[in-house]
Parts: structure tokens; C-alpha cells; sequence
């Protein structure tokens, strides 16, 4: 195998990726090599690469992706669980420092992958990590999501929204998903009634569709003025709203007036602390689970890009210009 490697470096903020040839990774203790099939663009892919998400503490330059999926080529001391040829997918780098997904090889903390779903192509399982992660940790390490409640989702057809729908519907909750008119079909389509936020107010469809007890969980995956209407939705006392958005200045009093409670959702904290990791891995064992069992689809953008397209698609996941996750095929 050589000894260099195919990627896309952004080596400096707003500027263009650059492709490069570099140095391809060495193993660490508890690392697998990963030749990368395909690798995800997030919207955080791309503030990264603008010099706007400081939280992600990635300085450049720096090979940014990720979300991947691949095949793992070589498997380090201490791993268990994974040997060479094994088909996988994860969260697994591009943040804190670490390389990401946009390069031909890879080399993770086991910790952070799976299996990839066998039902599902390496291009689907590259856009599933970072949505199903922040979806589950959620509904189920939040909101301990079930069978009875009424949840409501914000922004259902985005990224993080087509997932928690699904994941809201597979524990038997009765799922209402906000969106814009031309995303309310898609909306219907994963089994939640869609809700048009430009033309409801959140008072009427309080009203219409819990009777104004408000809903027993709300998670806002849009932010900003969302989140202020997601504390007037829920339901009082025992209603939860989750965010994953949750950076702003928002006024608390809705929510505590209805003695309610809040969580938000900060999906990076395993890859930026180290700790907790092994729980990524669990989860996206879940995703699988549930993908193998027909309970959970993701939408792709019909668009196909291969490495040396990157810039065109970070662009158009910066102007979210694509219908679905935008994915980079390596292979």
C-alpha cells in the first residue's frame, strides 16, 4: 500500500479546499484503518471551513469531514470487534484536531464506529452518523422517548428532523414534524403530520393537535427563534424540549412557568473529550439495527460528488441548496 493519500485540505478560513497528496496515517492504540468509500458534508463541515465554528476547534489547515463510511484495511493494538474487509461507518474525526473523512484513508478510534447497515449503500450510511447520533441522544438519553407521547419535531425534513421522526415513530410516539410548504410531503412520506410554521401560528396548532395541553417533547433542530416557540409548545410539568441549537440568548420564563424541562444536545462532546465514546458506537449499532429493519431511511441529495468536487459541494451545503445529505464518493 502507498504511503501517501488523495485529500481535500482546507488551509485556510473561506478559501477553497485544496486537494493534496499527503501522508497516509499510521495506527495508533485502538485505531482501525478505514479506506473511505464516502464521507458526509454537514453544514458544521462547512463553518469549519469558513473559520465560524470555534467549537469544533479545528485550526487549519486541516482535512475536514465527519461523517464516513468505508472497509477497514488494518486494525491496531487493542481493537476488538473489527478485521480487515469489515464494512463500516461513524462520526469519527475532522474536529479536535484529528483528520477528517474527505482523504482516501482514515485512521479511528474504534470506539466511534459500527457495522454500516446492511441494507443501506456506502453513500447513505456516510449521510446517517452526526443526524442519528444528535436524534438518539435526544430522544433517548434526554427524552427517553415512548409509546403514548406526543412529539413534536421542528425542522422534519433537515438532517437531524428526518431522523427523529423516524426514531420517534419506531417507539411508537405519535410524531407532528414543522416545516416550509414544499417540505411538507416529505414530511408525510416518514409517517409524522406535517405542520406549516409559516402559516400556523404555535398557539393554533397547540390547540389543534394536543387540544393546548402542548406536546410531551419538542426538539428544535433549527435554533434561534424556534427554540422561544418550542418552550410555548410543550406540554406543562411533565413536557421536555430538547435543542441541538440551543446557542443563544433565550428567555427561560415560558418554559418555567410550565415547570417543564430542557436539555441540549452537544453531539461533539465525545470526539472534542475523549469521553463517552463508546457510546457513539452503540448508537450508530442502533441505527443499523433499525435501518436492517425497515424503521429508518435517509435521504440523499440526488447530486453526485466525487473528491475533486468538494468545493462544489460544501457550497451547496453552506447555501442549503440540496435536497437531502449532501455525500463525497471516494469510490
Amino acid at each position: 500500500m502507498k504511503n501517501t493519500m488523495l485529500a481535500a485540505i482546507a488551509e485556510s478560513a473561506q478559501a477553497p479546499l485544496a486537494l493534496r497528496h499527503i501522508a497516509r496515517p499510521t495506527l495508533g492504540t485502538g485505531q482501525v484503518l478505514v479506506k473511505v468509500h464516502a464521507a458526509g458534508v454537514n453544514p458544521l463541515d462547512t463553518k469549519i471551513a469558513a473559520g465560524a465554528a470555534a467549537h469544533a476547534r479545528q485550526e487549519l489547515p486541516a482535512v475536514l469531514g465527519l461523517d464516513l463510511a468505508g472497509t477497514v484495511i488494518e486494525v491496531g493494538e487493542a481493537v476488538e470487534g473489527f478485521a480487515p474487509g469489515d464494512e463500516v461507518f461513524g462520526m469519527a474525526g475532522g474536529i479536535g484536531g484529528a483528520q477528517g473523512a474527505m482523504a482516501e484513508y482514515i485512521a479511528v478510534d474504534a470506539r466511534l464506529i459500527a457495522p454500516k447497515p446492511q441494507t443501506m449503500s456506502m453513500r447513505e450510511a456516510a449521510a446517517l452518523p452526526l443526524v442519528f447520533i444528535t436524534a438518539w441522544e435526544g430522544l433517548e438519553d434526554h427524552a427517553h422517548v415512548r409509546a403514548g407521547q406526543r412529539v413534536l419535531i421542528h425542522g422534519g425534513a433537515g438532517g437531524v428532523g428526518q431522523v427523529a421522526v423516524q426514531l420517534a415513530k419506531a417507539r411508537g410516539a405519535e410524531v407532528f414534524a414543522t416545516g416550509s410548504a414544499d417540505s411538507l410531503d416529505f414530511i408525510r412520506s416518514l409517517g409524522a403530520t406535517a405542520i406549516d410554521y409559516q402559516a400556523q401560528s404555535v398557539d393554533s396548532y397547540v390547540e389543534r393537535y394536543t387540544a393546548g395541553e402542548g406536546f410531551d417533547i419538542v426538539y428544535d433542530t433549527v435554533g434561534g427563534s424556534t427554540l422561544d416557540a418550542s418552550f410555548k409548545s410543550v406540554k406543562a410539568y411533565t413536557g421536555h424540549v430538547l435543542s441541538c441549537l440551543g446557542w443563544g440568548q433565550h428567555s427561560l420564563a415560558p418554559l418555567s412557568f410550565k415547570s417543564a424541562t430542557y436539555s441540549g444536545v452537544f453531539t461533539l462532546a465525545p470526539l472534542l473529550s475523549g469521553k463517552g465514546r463508546e457510546h457513539h458506537g452503540a448508537i450508530l449499532r442502533e441505527a443499523a439495527a433499525l435501518a436492517d429493519a425497515g424503521q429508518l431511511k435517509i435521504r440523499v441529495d440526488q447530486r453526485h460528488f466525487a473528491l475533486h468536487e468538494v468545493n462544489e459541494a460544501f457550497s451547496q451545503v453552506a447555501q442549503g441548496q440540496g435536497k437531502g445529505k449532501t455525500v463525497i464518493e471516494l469510490l
